[in-house]
């Protein structure tokens, strides 16, 4: 194990060093520290984050930042990522006894394969702390030695200099008088006065030429005041989305990056990035905070976008797993904006003006920054070029416009939209004062039902079409819906319902919501050429299909389709197929999503419109997983429900509505699914409670049975029938369906009550508590899943374990012949459920049980 050499060096009774597991920072970015230690040797201790632990070096004279030292590094164990923050006595007698005070920490990146470099003998990576920044080098000795060697130092960049660690120790806690004494070095003097480093002329040389000039050139532009820069966060200025970008030599047209706003203020020469609701990430993007602290300016705001990669759609999911520390990798500032300049206030400077200054401000920036250009003119020619690109739209800005925090109509924002075709079965009356009808109700294909509601479309009509639809429609359809319309809270009580579809409308949409229905839907255009029957086949239609309406589509031709209507979704192609989940069974990525197609029809009404929450291992289970319960970017088909937490916020959750969907969850490297006891339609009320029998090491599976078996009987006393599975783990679970489904605050009272009289009945077998200590040799009853927004693992999931097992419904007269809670995996449950004649639940969605009164 990753940790064993660390482990086997130190007795922990003797020793304050933490104990530690391998193990990665949920959603932080890998991180560095530099240690004096003060040991039989004196020497620094350097330290990267390489996946769960820290990869360790101990470098006698500490680190240079002369580009022309060379230090011997000596590779040693691996380390807890918890030592980063050890410091303290290691008392004498144990391992490295001596003195540990933290030297400097942050965090680092690289632009290659982590793995690769250590296995090829060179590290190139950059540091991003208080001391030590910019690029550096670790390459491997081929001297022979106990310990392999290596060498380490600094790159020729703008943060090279002549400086030594042992310059830059004003704030390092100090060793102990004896330590120090017997740590001191023959032939050299204890320092007592620590200098920082001196500035290197590279630093000292900035490409600015100084606050006077910068100062003095920006109060030459029209509208430019002196004025101090404001105590509070700037307040970002944000576009109106547009349907097609304004046209004339009045406007300006970027890229529409995809990526983090940011914005920029410089105060005293020290940057902070603050996000849109003005949380500080100069932290988590550290490498541009430090790109930033090279222009030495003393006073600013700047304005941007973080992005990964080129910025555009394809990259946004690179952006989250570098910011998440999924992956290594570098980000970039892209500047757009310049709203402050050493004590100038630039708001009311035209923005084609500000734009020039920012351009040679941003002339000679370090790699980490870039300026956003633009062009004046040909908005078309802009648009379909950003999305021939893959980028997702164009921001078009007026060029004489000054700033205005907020949204506001001298930015306007135009976006690729993906369309698509929908039959009109319906329609709602107008409201207010709005004339003709009030939406359109749109459906699409389905094989089950014939016919499914999607939504409605109300906007992008103008005047003469709402006219014309209403008097084509005026008085027709009835109350009753003639297609299928699937569970949930949208308001149709005034729909009028054709008896059968009765047209076709192309139709702008940004997607499937988390109820099913269309996205943001906007009219596009009547489809005359197209007929109801034409909609079950997506291929079929004349040649013209694709010239209708061609000056507005050609431009906004999706690069990916929202749906293909009429037609099973096809699941994304896997990437890294070859990539091994489980290492130690052989198990790759490719073997994960086949299992999953493989039982994806017995997999999908367990977990089909309930909120989600996932299990994700993108470098396998024996590097960094993380539980994920709400939506990040990235997904095309996953749909996203808006659910109101107990804080009264709102986040999007994920939840699946078909195979397709599914399986783009396995492409993101989800292992685990773990679905709500409600469904979408319905979040408030529990359909399903689950009751987890986690058994203590000690129990015996035997008796973990017993207890299935008395919680069953005990369930049935109360007019309830159970349902049972293996965990996939130690334990087992009762599965108890609710139809009418009850309120979440009565469900958990109801679990709660059933586990604390189950552990009154046999204190000596059951605990009612999460606790750990009070848990030896009893059967936790876990009533906590059954509270609103707590989830279990879905039957035929596999577990993030090893051996990949499998959570499986059983029969109850099966469950006798079961070897443990693990007992089913990845690789016997496909023949098992050949074997089987019919669902070991079959019956639980017909069951008709409510909770007692």
């Amino acid at each position: 194990m990753a940790l064993d050499d660390y482990r086997g060096k130190r007795e922990f009774k003797s020793t304050p060093e933490p104990v530690g597991r391998a193990r990665k920072r949920t959603g932080a970015r890998p991180i560095f520290v530099v240690q004096l230690h003060h040991a039989s040797h004196r020497h620094y201790d350097f330290r990267l984050q390489v996946g769960g632990t820290l990869k360790s070096w101990a470098v006698p004279k500490g680190p240079s930042l002369d580009p022309q030292v060379k230090r011997m590094a000596v590779e040693v164990e691996d380390h807890p990522l918890d030592y980063a923050g050890f410091e303290g006595d290691i008392p004498k007698g144990n391992y490295g006894g001596g003195h540990v005070a933290v030297f400097d920490r942050g965090t680092w990146t690289t632009d290659l394969d982590v793995e690769a470099q250590l296995a090829k003998g060179h590290l190139r990576f950059e540091l991003h702390g208080e001391k030590l920044k910019g690029g550096w080098h670790l390459v491997r000795s081929g001297k022979p030695a106990r310990q392999p060697q290596w060498l380490l130092f600094k790159q020729d960049d703008a943060w090279a200099g002549s400086g030594e660690a042992d310059d830059m120790l004003d704030d390092v806690a100090p060793a102990p008088a004896e330590d120090a004494k017997r740590a001191r070095r023959p032939g050299t003097k204890t320092k007592t006065v620590r200098k920082p480093p001196a500035p290197t002329k590279k630093r000292a040389r900035s490409a600015n030429s100084g606050k006077s000039d910068w100062h003095a050139e920006a109060l030459e532009l029209p509208g430019a005041r002196r004025r101090k820069l404001a105590a509070t966060p700037p307040v970002p200025q944000l576009a109106k989305l547009v349907d097609d970008p304004p046209d004339g030599d009045d406007w300006l047209h970027e890229l529409k990056w995809d990526g983090y706003r940011l914005v920029c203020a410089i105060r005293a020469g020290k940057p902070s990035l603050l996000s849109r609701n003005a949380l500080d990430w100069s932290e988590r993007v550290s490498e541009v905070r430090d790109a930033i602290e090279l222009l030495g300016l003393q006073e600013a705001v700047l304005d941007g976008e973080l992005v990964a990669g080129q910025g555009s759609r394809e990259d946004f999911n690179e952006l989250q797993q570098i910011l998440s520390g999924e992956i290594q990798g570098t980000l970039r500032y892209v500047v757009f904006d310049l709203l402050h300049l050493e004590g100038v206030d630039l708001s009311e400077v035209p923005l084609l003006r500000r734009k020039q200054l920012l351009e040679r401000l941003l002339a000679t920036a370090p790699t980490r920054l870039a300026y956003s250009s633009h062009g004046i003119g040909n908005p078309s020619d802009a648009f379909k070029a950003a999305v021939d690109a893959g980028f997702e739209g164009i921001v078009s800005k007026r060029i004489d416009a000054t700033v205005h925090p907020g949204r506001s109509d001298a930015w306007r924002k135009t976006k690729a939209l993906g369309s698509d075709e929908f039959a009109v079965v319906g329609y709602t009356p107008p409201k207010g004062s709005r004339t003709g009808i009030g939406a359109l109700l749109l459906a699409t294909p389905d094989e089950q039902h014939g016919w499914r509601y999607v939504g409605r479309v109300g906007s992008g009509f103008n005047d003469a079409q709402l006219a014309s639809l209403g008097k084509r429609l005026q008085g027709k359809g009835s109350t009753k819906p003639s297609v299928h319309v699937p569970e949930n809270d949208t308001d149709l009580r005034q729909a009028r319902w054709f008896p059968k579809p009765a047209f076709v409308v192309e139709v702008f949409t940004r997607g499937l919501g988390g109820r099913g229905l269309l996205r943001q839907a906007s009219f596009k255009a009547m489809r005359a050429d197209k007929t109801v029957a034409s909609l079950h086949d997506s291929d079929l239609g004349t040649a013209s299909d694709s010239k209708t309406t061609e000056a507005r589509s050609v431009a906004k031709k999706p690069t990916k389709s929202v749906r293909k209507t009429g037609k099973a979704r096809q699941a994304p192609e896997l990437s890294s197929p070859g990539k091994l989940l489980f290492p130690d069974n052989g198990i790759s990525k490719q073997s994960l999503a086949d299992y999953y197609s493989a039982v994806m029809d017995w997999l999908l009404p367990e977990i089909r419109d309930r909120p989600l929450s996932l299990v994700r291992c993108p470098s396998g289970i024996g590097a960094q997983c993380f539980f994920q319960k709400h939506a990040t970017p990235g997904f095309e088909l996953v749909s996203l429900v808006p659910v109101t937490e107990s804080d009264g916020g709102s986040e999007d959750y994920l939840a699946v509505t078909d195979a397709a969907s599914a399986m783009e969850l396995v492409q993101f490297n989800a292992i685990e699914f773990h679905p709500w006891g409600s469904k979408v339609a319905d979040l408030e009320h529990a359909d399903r409670l689950v009751f987890d029998l986690d058994p203590d090491e000690a129990v015996a599976w035997k008796d973990v049975i017993v207890a299935a078996r008395q919680l069953r009987d005990f369930l049935e006393q109360a007019g309830l029938q159970s349902f049972v599975r293996t965990s996939g783990g130690k334990g087992l679970h009762l599965v108890v369906p609710l139809a009418p489904a009850a309120p979440w605050e009565r469900a958990r009272a109801f679990s709660q009550a059933v586990a604390e009289a189950a552990r009154e009945m046999d204190p000596l077998r059951y605990i009612a508590t999460a606790s750990k200590q009070k848990r030896k040799g009893k059967i936790f009853i876990d009533w906590l899943r059954n509270g609103r927004g707590a989830t279990s693992i879905a039957s035929f999931s596999v577990r993030a374990r090893p051996g990949a097992p499998v959570a499986m419904p059983l029969r109850w007269e099966e469950l006798g012949k079961v070897a443990s809670g693990h007992a089913f995996d990845i690789r016997n449950v496909p023949a098992r459920l050949k074997r089987l004649k019919s669902h070991p639940w079959e019956g639980i969605e017909k069951v008709r049980q409510s909770l007692p009164d």
